[in-house]
């Protein structure tokens, strides 16, 4: 099958191993490097291959050592151009060649953020990150971009001496660039094939702290005892993970806090998983996302989606893997209360993309959209509830998850579609066709909206938090004393960020209760951002002047965008502030991710001609 986001047509030949060498410039922006692809021929008379490339200067290619012919073709709205290559011989198949790729990225490659000092927690150097998903790796890379082709490889990487480089791989040595005594070149190597996605690298004023056998933590010096803190149980989920799921294969499991600026949650690169600190709460309490990542090395790493429109393959196996991982942590009755939470972001998506849109399939058609386009709780919420639902219909979760490794098992090391999946779970339910049968696959897979079954999810953690807000919502002015600091002593944080959501779905409460909830439980205070976040924008709504300013500089001091875009939104919302929403902005863009800038100032409805970092 052909992937309709690549040009480089994995059906006729397949890259086999990556030898990269990459110099990074901080003056310019850009990468010069050199990349050497191991290709295996799938078809008889190979004698021409394809690569994808996006704003990428090609220097020269050879093959076998030798001069190669090359041509791009037209530039593609957001595929990038083909590199077409035409071998000096003709291969038969499952014959080898050794193209040799020299190039230098752009200063906007998608794939690359280049933050000046400013844009860093420790302000004095500049810092580099890759986030290649969905398809942005040939923007640093020469590649077959797509997550059918799966290889290992291997890097070099110099960089000035007081940087250091990490990637998604085992680092493999350091020494001084031959020909520069004032750099340093990092040597990594990953020996399990994987896909072009998942090649990630990081390069700034990084320490990194030891918090288990086959972890450490990595960040600027400003984070990292509180990473170290707060990933402290990082070993505990890996094995959780292991005894559910089987072997951890990729040796090292580290993890990297990100400047403020890194405006997603965590990005589950192999060996190395890249975080938020907004995760940093100071009491565990956003560890999940550790475990959203850790169970990625499994499925979507290890067992990888075919094209992305198969993308639910990766997120709702991870999301269900990740709540099983809470269930043993934890118990039962927090996986369903993770579960109802996630329900409500599907519904939120749903409404978000409109119940009828494609891209709210389960495998939508990816024919001429841009990836990032679909991207969404869909995959992630709509993924889990099937899974859900089929543990429910074939003998509940011990049974369920029976299959799910043993999927694991069978695809390891390969990549999969949503045909295949199914397939094998006929086959290993032989006993159950019946009850499959009864499943309304169309419905579930190839149809836009809701689900077509609603799980009935136990509701005894929610029925605090959905009590407390009714108690909020029904209270008059008379019956504000009756509210005491016990009432969200007994909830957890989980719980309380649920009574936050509650309360943000309903009409704005009066400013005498948003004011009297924060002298009973002083909310002002908790470090943990998802309790923050709702809690300001709950008072900027109900109009409380005070927490504007709260709002704007938690909007400012980091850059995670499912925060930052909700909190300016709200504050320019506010009439009176709106000015304010702006001025702040427009004085804070430069150190912001220029994604997020982007998008805060469409938002905002700024001019886009004013805007330097679009």
């Amino acid at each position: 099958m052909s992937d309709p986001c690549s040009f480089s047509a994995p059906n006729r030949c397949v890259t086999k191993h990556l030898n990269l060498s990459l110099r990074l410039d901080f003056d310019r922006h850009v990468i010069r490097g050199r990349v050497e692809l191991t290709v295996e021929a799938l078809e008889h008379r190979f004698s021409s291959l394809t690569l994808d490339t996006r704003d990428l200067k090609i220097i020269s290619v050879k093959a076998n050592g030798q001069a190669s012919v090359f041509t791009t073709g037209p530039k593609h709205s957001f595929k990038g151009t083909p590199l077409d290559i035409t071998l000096p011989i003709e291969l038969s198949r499952g014959q080898h060649v050794i193209v040799e790729v020299t190039y230098e990225t752009s200063p906007s490659a998608t794939a690359l953020q280049w933050l000046t000092p400013e844009q860093t927690a420790g302000k004095k150097q500049p810092y580099l990150f890759s986030q290649c998903q969905a398809h942005h790796c040939r923007s640093m890379i020469p590649c077959q971009d797509s997550p059918s082709i799966k290889h290992t490889y291997y890097a070099q990487v110099s960089v000035p001496k007081d940087l250091v480089a990490v990637m998604s791989a085992v680092r493999d040595g350091q020494d001084v660039d031959p020909q520069d005594s004032s750099r340093v070149v990092y040597r990594f190597r990953q020996s399990v094939p994987m896909p072009s996605y998942l090649i990630a690298i990081v390069v700034g004023a990084l320490e990194s702290r030891e918090i288990g056998p086959r972890s450490r933590v990595w960040s600027e010096k400003e984070f990292v005892d509180k990473a170290a803190f707060e990933f402290s149980e990082t070993e505990a989920m890996l094995k959780t993970a292991e005894d559910l799921a089987g072997p951890y294969v990729w040796g090292q499991y580290d993890i990297l806090v990100l400047p403020p600026s890194f405006p997603y949650g965590g990005m589950e690169n192999p060996c190395l998983t890249f975080a938020t600190p907004t995760l940093l709460a100071g009491d565990k309490s956003l560890s999940n996302v550790i475990a959203h990542e850790i169970s990625h090395s499994w499925t979507g790493n290890l067992v990888t989606n075919k094209t992305w429109e198969h993308f639910w393959l990766n997120e709702g196996h991870t999301v269900y893997l990740e709540r099983m991982i809470g269930r043993s942590l934890e118990s039962e009755q927090f996986r369903q209360f993770k579960a109802m939470g996630g329900w409500k972001d599907l519904q939120e998506s749903v409404k978000t993309f409109g119940a009828d849109n494609p891209l709210t399939n389960l495998v939508p058609s990816l024919e001429e959209v841009d990836p990032d386009d679909a991207f969404s709780s869909v995959p992630y919420e709509k993924g889990f509830a099937l899974l859900y639902h089929l543990e429910e219909l074939l003998g509940g979760p011990e049974v369920f998850m029976g299959f799910v490794k043993s999927y694991i098992q069978l695809f390891a090391y390969g990549s999969v579609t949503s045909e295949q999946w199914k397939e094998h779970l006929f086959t290993y339910f032989k006993d159950k066709v019946d009850v499959l049968n009864k499943v309304d696959w169309n419905a579930w897979m190839f149809t836009p909206g809701m689900p077509p079954v609603k799980p009935q999810y136990d509701t005894t953690l929610a029925d605090a938090c959905i009590a407390l807000a009714q108690r909020w919502i029904k209270a008059e002015k008379s019956d504000l004393d009756s509210f005491k600091k016990s009432d969200v002593k007994v909830l957890s944080s989980h719980q309380l960020i649920e009574f936050l959501s509650l309360l943000l779905q309903e009409d704005p409460l009066p400013l005498t209760h948003v004011q009297k909830m924060q002298q009973v439980y002083d909310l002002n205070a908790s470090m943990n951002a998802e309790i923050r976040f709702r809690w300001l924008r709950l008072c900027v709504r109900s109009r409380w002047e005070e927490a504007v300013p709260l709002a704007l500089k938690m909007a400012t001091e980091q850059g995670r965008m499912k925060f930052t875009r909700p909190l300016f939104r709200e504050v320019f919302l506010f009439a009176k502030y709106r000015g304010e929403a702006l001025s702040v902005f427009q004085a804070q863009r430069g150190a912001m991710h220029p994604v997020t800038s982007g998008l805060v100032a469409k938002d905002l409805q700024v001019d886009a001609s004013n805007t330097s970092s679009l």
